[in-house]
């Protein structure tokens, strides 16, 4: 008997049972507390958008209840739902999770004295979800608030993508890259001068040995999936992403049905669903929690005292470095995020173009601190 994969859902809320870690209690009003209500308070949400079904069961829907859940198909009434909500379930998840631009001063004011690192996630944070993921395009204006941002902080960009691609995109050789969830993570070729590490140029891959069955794997599914109107496939190196955004939804137990016969002779692998993708790694201990206290320690920050890092990202597989920085006790999570859900990140911010904002703010708020 053949085993199975793992088959995990992302992109859905944190239950509400899952703990929160406490800040520190030398700061007693940072990051902000979160309530501990929240989750019970939003269960008609909960259950419309962010219901996490049991996947471990085996039934033949549970991939694509899993693949609803993480993918409302219906934006207007998604937003309808979401606008009959009660103003104070809105306003009490801000509370929680308060705007980084409205609360500005509060994040930097608790990076004093330490260094700020910089974490970007890629997709719906530097650059707007778009139904071909060839064509996800940063602006030049957020373009050029990375690169102002990389000027005063040590950068990095971690993203499910494949590391060559997101760089393609991102274009700024002066920062870090971790591609792939992190499990393919590269450096500047030549230290910054944020770099405190003397050691060789970073370059790490915990799952080179997954390579040959990575391609293995992404031919078959290709060749599975072809006659799948609107499928497609994406070779991320070290993961592979099967997007369904552009499937009708009538078939996608069809799609479900053949991804799973195809990783039905690949136990070591396992499948999660994301935002409208259906997304293959290598089952290791690995995640983006991981690449960041890597990046962090190759960068030359091991000390936690002296460091302030802050990460932004909107996607579920973010929350694990939002957990990481919680467990830490130090530096802030900001999730990017136009809904209330359940995260472990302390602020939020609405899209992109509020990225944008952040970024440069941030780099005008260096720039005074400078000239004291």
């Amino acid at each position: 008997m053949v085993k199975q994969s793992v088959i995990v859902p992302e992109e859905i809320a944190i239950p509400a049972a899952v703990a929160m870690a406490e800040p520190p209690a030398h700061l007693p009003s940072f990051p902000p507390p979160r309530s501990s209500s929240l989750g019970l308070r939003r269960a008609g949400y909960n259950k419309l958008f962010l219901s996490q079904p049991d996947v471990a069961s085996g039934r033949p829907s549970t991939l694509v209840d899993s693949m609803r859940a993480s993918s409302p198909t219906h934006p207007k009434e998604a937003s309808a739902f979401l606008s009959s909500l009660p103003d104070a379930e809105y306003k009490d998840w801000l509370t929680q999770h308060p705007s980084a631009l409205s609360n500005f001063d509060d994040v930097v004011a608790a990076s004093k004295g330490k260094q700020m690192v910089m974490f970007l996630d890629y997709d719906g944070t530097l650059a707007p979800i778009v139904d071909d993921p060839d064509r996800a395009f940063m602006s030049e204006q957020m373009r050029e608030a990375v690169r102002d941002v990389a000027r005063h902080f040590p950068t990095a960009i971690v993203s499910g993508r494949c590391r060559n691609k997101v760089f393609n995109f991102v274009r700024l050789k002066e920062l870090y890259y971790a591609g792939s969830h992190g499990m393919d993570i590269k450096g500047p070729s030549k230290s910054t001068k944020h770099t405190k590490s003397k050691a060789n140029p970073v370059l790490f891959q915990p799952a080179s040995e997954f390579l040959p069955m990575m391609d293995e794997v992404y031919k078959a599914l290709v060749e599975k999936t072809k006659f799948i109107q609107g499928s497609r496939v994406e070779n991320n190196t070290f993961t592979l992403s099967v997007h369904y955004r552009c499937v009708e939804e009538k078939i996608w137990n069809s799609l479900s049905e053949l991804v799973r016969s195809v990783l039905s002779d690949y136990p070591e692998l396992r499948l999660t669903v994301g935002r409208k993708v259906l997304e293959i790694r290598p089952s290791i201990e690995w995640d983006k929690g991981k690449a960041l206290e890597f990046l962090l320690e190759s960068i030359g920050f091991v000390n936690y005292n002296n460091v302030f890092p802050v990460y932004i990202g909107d996607d579920r597989t973010d929350e694990d470095a939002f957990k990481v920085l919680c467990e830490r006790g130090q530096g802030v999570g900001i999730l990017v995020s136009k809904f209330a859900k359940e995260t472990n990140a302390s602020y939020s911010l609405q899209e992109p173009s509020e990225v944008n904002k952040f970024l440069r703010r941030l780099v005008a708020w260096k720039k005074l601190h400078l000239k004291e």
